[in-house]
């Protein structure tokens, strides 16, 4: 297995998105048994992981939306988000396709973990990029926030924190 673990997390979880996670390879199963390793001081023992993504459809290209804002489509680009459930307590993460360039998935991992970005950075196309891509995949998490309530009422108990 590929390491070390590419995953950051907010300081404090309960967010629509927690964080994000930046695989390796292709292969996610391959590599979830690093990623709850990395976890396990936050999140405790891993219970439950929903995506909301089907294993037929294709991820999408982080990269394509790095172009002029000018020449940017309106569409909204669907992202790939997972929440995990531990014993502690849960997150959500985007999850950056592993094929991302360096320069833009170090930003979303930064951007999705609400970590310090220096204002000379946010004027840049990376940086504008990845808040473009967290703020979908936050509206995301929302929507799969919702679904997960609905399917067990539990779910909407408030999030221990360790």
């Amino acid at each position: 297995m590929a390491s070390p673990v590419r995953v950051s997390l907010a300081s404090e979880l309960g967010g629509e998105l927690d964080g994000a996670w930046w695989p390796h390879t292709v292969a996610l199963g391959a590599e979830l048994p690093e990623l709850a390793d990395s976890l396990f001081p936050r999140l405790g023992r891993l219970l439950d992981i929903s995506i909301n993504w089907s294993s037929l459809a294709s991820s999408p290209d982080l990269d394509s939306l790095c172009r002029p804002l000018l020449a940017r489509p309106c569409r909204p680009i669907s992202q790939r988000v997972m929440t995990i459930s531990g014993t502690k307590t849960r997150a959500t993460l985007i999850v950056i396709p592993s094929r991302t360039s360096v320069v833009l998935a170090v930003m979303i991992l930064r951007c999705a973990a609400g970590l310090h970005i220096a204002s000379r950075e946010q004027i840049g196309e990376p940086f504008l990029t990845a808040d473009q891509i967290v703020r979908s995949a936050a509206a995301e998490g929302a929507r799969c926030a919702q679904r997960l309530r609905e399917l067990d009422p539990s779910a909407a108990a408030p999030r221990l924190q360790p």
